[in-house]
């Protein structure tokens, strides 16, 4: 059922309930954080593996405190910074986090999601939420309430309906390194130019340690049910043109026999919006009919940088 009752979504929370809710990012997949066995419904609605850790949403900063009391400095001054927002911060955890969020690490993933309707849901609570993106594992992430209806409908007891997503590409997912130093794990939402004017340098993007040191870090993720290829479209149309062709670009338009279908992400360049399209635009391709998408990069800086890793993940 979708609907905007924060009042009832609370309710079923509270009773071990899962839902589906709205943020800037994505929407998420959210059960009550401190409750194993409602945690355990989310890995196996999303048919998501057990070594895959989540993130843990919280509407005020108290809630910060329960789940991490040692959290860097520094990492402090960047969610003063950009919470609510898509920024989020690995920091070491409490024991009133169970390792089932964490997949067994001592760091836990934590934000505070920058929607409205959630951040007012989140309020009523004494838990925080954990919410992974609310789509079946490795496919395409959700921007609104009917792509998640259509994906996993039946196996949610509510979808809180709060329009697209603002943003429309995961938070960015940061840590602090062994020197002390911020590194990114994940790009998103916030920028490292971003967060340079907070912390006087800019971060560098790291690959993770192992590939589940955070959510999001696994090579193949956000992937459509065909193949997406990612080059030079003009040179790829012609390699694949024995196919009916699906095409995502920019912003420029395409013209070739085999293309039966085409999303261009922005008309302007507007990467802010290309980021906001993405996963509807891809969700379009793999029902459009074609056999293969192929796609090119967005100009690599500021929000583009987590365009292209979504690419780049959705072709592995």
């Amino acid at each position: 059922m979708i609907g905007n009752d924060i009042t009832y979504a609370a309710e079923l929370l509270k009773s071990g309930k899962t839902v589906a809710i709205p943020t800037e990012t994505v929407y998420g997949l959210a059960a009550n954080g401190f409750d194993e066995d409602a945690v355990i419904n989310i890995f196996e609605i999303k048919q998501r593996p057990r070594f895959n850790p989540l993130i843990l949403h919280i509407g005020n900063w108290e809630m910060l405190e329960t789940i991490s009391n040692q959290v860097p400095e520094v990492l402090l001054s960047l969610a003063k910074a950009f919470w609510p927002g898509p920024l989020t911060i690995l920091v070491p955890k409490t024991e009133a986090v169970h390792d089932i969020i964490t997949a067994g690490s001592p760091l836990v993933a934590v934000r505070m999601p920058n929607h409205p309707l959630t951040l007012s849901l989140l309020q009523q609570l004494p838990f925080p939420l954990a919410a992974p993106s609310a789509n079946t594992f490795g496919t395409i992430s959700p921007t609104n309430a009917q792509h998640v209806e259509n994906q996993l409908g039946s196996a949610l007891d509510y979808i809180l309906d709060g329009g697209e997503c603002a943003i429309g590409v995961e938070s960015t997912i940061a840590k602090v390194n062994e020197f002390g130093r911020v590194v990114i794990l994940r790009p998103g939402g916030i920028s490292a130019g971003e967060m340079e004017k907070v912390i006087g340098y800019q971060p560098e993007s790291v690959s993770a340690e192992h590939p589940t040191e955070a959510p999001g870090m696994l090579k193949s993720h956000y992937a459509p049910k065909i193949p997406l290829v990612i080059g030079n479209l003009n040179q790829l149309c012609e390699e694949h043109h024995n196919k009916a062709i699906g095409i995502i670009s920019l912003q420029h338009q395409f013209s070739h026999p085999a293309i039966i279908h085409q999303e261009i992400l922005t008309e302007d360049g507007d990467l802010h919006l290309a980021a906001r399209n993405l996963f509807a635009a891809l969700r379009r391709l793999e029902t459009s009919g074609a056999e293969i998408i192929l796609g090119e990069l967005v100009p690599d800086n500021g929000i583009g940088i987590a365009i292209n890793d979504r690419l780049t993940r959705a072709s592995a």
